[in-house]
Formats: structure tokens, sequence, C-alpha cells
């Protein structure tokens, strides 16, 4: 009985690896293009409250180079300066212009009203969603825009590198790398158009803005919180292509600073994604068995050399894909060494999010609540 646990926690173990291995020779950086390509992107902002970051963000964005651009932030009802900070921003840059979202409607997110108004008002032939806390380097734009267009793509996206300074923050985010390259076959997303393939990352998100118009864009995930993996979907379900890239060297975001933000952030979408009912009980299980059992059966080792064989390998297993991670992604070393306890940690938050979804419960963000549907 210890045997075969043993060596199912290794098969468990050593896909996810496997997986994650083969799958970082086809995630990387995007590549620059052609001269005489046409980069006219409009670059949308939507913004909440955001005076503490939407200044460097634009300030950033208005680096890039090789891009024709218009940089558009849609104040959506915020109560601090950010507004005044754009209108400055304005006054010493004509690229840049200030909307006011409209009141936000019955049946609505936030974010995905502001973004829908935001595209409605752009005015170039690319769009590019931007967080407020993304910091891009002056490459980013023109290399994503001739990612959209050499891969023939509606939509492409890609995970800036997760600045990472608090406990939580260095347990749970770079696992959103291991649990993307561990269980995400690239070779077939980018074979097909399934919608099973979706993936993205709300903090970066280019599209065709004819694509976008076709397949309905921020206004067919009205209610979602998570637009990362939605967005992507919507596109794939209409036909268009998507496809993801590294943004490690090319942006980074502080997505959260304190334990609170990074527990409710990662929980508010969470029954759309890995804590979704239906797919919660086998991750879970799979994790578990994959991710923690093989280190709970080290003080075991004595079972025999065959057991404790599969269960060193299981362990080992286990941790490549966090100690490539470590190089690859500039992650922190810490939350790699304890890599059980960040996967105990990450089942916990999918696990709250059900319960508070059975429950009837309601997500708050950005000082708004949402019920839990």
């Amino acid at each position: 009985m210890m045997l075969a646990l043993a060596i199912l926690a290794l098969i468990c173990a050593a896909a996810p690896a496997l997986m994650f291995y083969l799958n970082l020779r086809d995630y990387i950086a995007p590549v620059p293009g052609s001269n005489h390509l046409v980069r006219t992107v409009s670059i949308l902002i939507p913004a909440r409250n955001e005076e503490h970051a939407i200044g460097d963000a634009v300030r950033c964005i208005l680096r890039s180079c090789d891009v024709e651009m218009e940089v558009v932030v849609m104040d959506d009802g915020s109560t601090d300066a950010t507004k005044e900070i754009v209108l400055a921003l304005a006054a010493s840059d004509n690229r840049v212009r200030l909307e006011q979202a409209p009141a936000l409607p019955p049946g609505w997110n936030g974010k995905q009203h502001a973004c829908w108004a935001l595209a409605r008002s752009a005015q170039n032939p690319v769009l590019c969603f931007v967080d407020a806390d993304v910091r891009l380097e002056p490459e980013c734009i023109a290399r994503m825009v001739n990612f959209l267009h050499s891969g023939g793509n509606g939509l492409v996206s890609g995970f800036p590198r997760q600045v990472t300074k608090t406990f939580l923050e260095w347990m749970l985010l770079p696992l959103i790398h291991f649990v993307l390259l561990g269980f995400l076959p690239f070779k077939r997303m980018r074979g097909s158009t399934d919608p099973a393939f979706a993936a993205g990352c709300g903090q970066f998100m280019m599209v065709r803005a004819e694509d976008y118009f076709t397949c309905g864009g921020h206004s067919g995930i009205k209610l979602t919180m998570h637009d990362g993996l939605r967005l992507p979907r919507l596109f794939r379900e209409a036909g268009f292509r998507t496809d993801l890239a590294d943004l490690t060297g090319l942006a980074h975001c502080r997505m959260y600073t304190s334990a609170a933000q990074v527990w409710s952030g990662l929980a508010k979408n969470a029954t759309e994604g890995l804590g979704a009912p239906a797919r919660l009980v086998p991750v879970t299980l799979l994790l578990l068995i994959g991710q923690v059992v093989p280190f709970l059966l080290l003080g075991r080792l004595s079972y025999g050399w065959v057991f404790a064989g599969c269960v060193l390998l299981a362990c080992l297993a286990a941790w490549i894909p966090r100690l490539l991670g470590i190089g690859r992604f500039r992650q922190d070393s810490r939350g790699a060494i304890l890599h059980p306890i960040g996967i105990l940690l990450l089942l916990a938050v999918q696990w709250a999010a059900l319960l508070r979804k059975l429950r009837g419960g309601s997500v708050s963000w950005r000082g708004r609540a949402y019920a839990d549907k």
C-alpha cells in the first residue's frame, strides 16, 4: 500500500514537472519585429483609486519606443487624486487622455465595464489593456504588437515579473507560473482555438480591435472577476487564436502589498479558475499527491529502497519547476524551498473561496461588492 502511494506520488509529481520543462522552450519573450511593421496602439488603463501607481505607470508607457500610441486612462469613480495626476500628465503630453467611466450598470463587474468603455473610446486598430500597477519596459509594446501580428492572433497576453516582498507574496504568487506551465500544454494551445486551452494574464492583454468587437470583448464577460481566463476563452469561442509570451524581462508588477491583499485578491476569482466546483476536488487530489505527499513520506524511507527511490524522485520532481522558476522568472528562492507549504496555502485559498460561494457570500474589490455566482 505504501509503495503504491509512493509510485502514485511520483507520477503526479513527474507529469507537471515534465510539462513545465517542455513548456519553457515554447514560453518565450516576444522578439523585435520588422521596422516596416505598423505599430499603432491604444494603451488602455482602467483606474480606480490608483494615485500611488498611475503616474509611474503612464510615464513608463510614454517611454515606449517604435510605436505610435495614445494612452487612455479611464477614471472609474476614484475618490483620491488619480484624476488630477492623469490630467497633469495629459497637459504635458498630448498622447495622454483622461476619460470618465459611466456609472456602473447592474450586472457588470467594475473592471470589465471600464475596459469596455475604454475600448469604445479608443482610436487605434490595436488595443492594449494594462493594469495601473504594471511597469513596462520601452520595448514591451512594440514587441507584443509583433507577437500579435506574426502569430495571426486575435489576442496575446503575458505575465510580467511579479515583485514579491511579503511572506504570502513570495509563497503564493510564483505558483502562477507553476500552474500555468505545469498544466497547460502550450503546443495544443497554439495548435487550436479550443476554449479549454484558454489562458492569459489580466495585467496585460493586447487585442486586434476588429476581433475584439466581433466577439463582444469585455461586454461578453460582464460579471467575471477573472478576465485573464475569460477574455481569451471568449476569443477562442469565436474562432480567434490566442497566445502567451514571457514578459519577465519586459514588464514587472507589484500586484499586492500585504497578506490580506494577497488572500482576498487570489480568492476573488478562485471559483472561476482552479477553485471551480467541478474542478477543485481533482485539482486538490492531484496537487496534494504530487506536491505534498512526497515530502510527508520522507520519514518512511526505511520501507525499502524502491519505496525510498520513488519518494526521493517525487520530491525532486516537485521541486524542479520551482528551482527552474527562480532563475527564469526571477522568483524568490524561499517560496521554492517551502513549495509544499505554498501548495497547501494555495489550496486553502481555493477551498475558502468555494465555501464562500456555496454560502452565497459576496466578493469585495476596489470598494465594490459583487455576488459570488
